[in-house]
């Protein structure tokens, strides 16, 4: 069982990090990795061909082409991340709006967090030790107020 986050830029690792801090606290494996479309095309190809990922997380911004070049080159789950640069709406249309054939599971801008989320809940189907752990996690948000969503959307 492995997470694989592809970021296209090292200003980018930040927000990946809390994907690695919410699996890791699921005990689920996690790479990060800086590999852009672009820029490092071969590098994506290498990752993507890993055969212990499970589940890939593909953060982008501006053309956010990442996620649907990861999408392209896998049968397996991607998780797409548009991240917020200037209004973000470019990288939010470009992740929500794959061709047919190459789905992208979106979050919103920034939501670092609820990508892990996704991530434990589609291992969960193939790992039910995963279950109880995101119960427990669901109990807590109903004891505890929600943390108001910052002005970039990371909730």
């Amino acid at each position: 069982m492995k997470v694989t986050v592809l970021v296209g830029s090292k200003s980018d690792l930040e927000l990946a990090e809390k994907v690695r801090s919410r699996l890791t606290e699921f005990q689920v494996p996690c790479e990060v990795h800086v590999a852009s479309a672009h820029r490092t095309p071969e590098k994506v190809e290498r990752l993507v061909a890993d055969p212990a990922t499970d589940v890939f997380v593909a953060m982008a911004g501006l053309s956010a082409a990442l996620p649907g070049v990861v999408a392209a080159r896998t049968l397996k789950p991607v998780i797409g991340v548009p991240l917020h640069r200037g209004l973000g709406l470019d990288s939010l249309l470009s992740v929500v709006q794959m061709p047919p054939g190459i789905p992208v599971a979106s979050v919103g801008l920034d939501a670092a967090e609820n990508a892990a989320l996704l991530a434990v809940e589609i291992l969960g189907l193939a790992h039910p030790e995963l279950l109880p752990r995101l119960t427990a996690y669901r109990a807590k948000w109903r004891e505890e107020p929600a943390p108001a969503p910052s002005s970039a959307g990371t909730a």
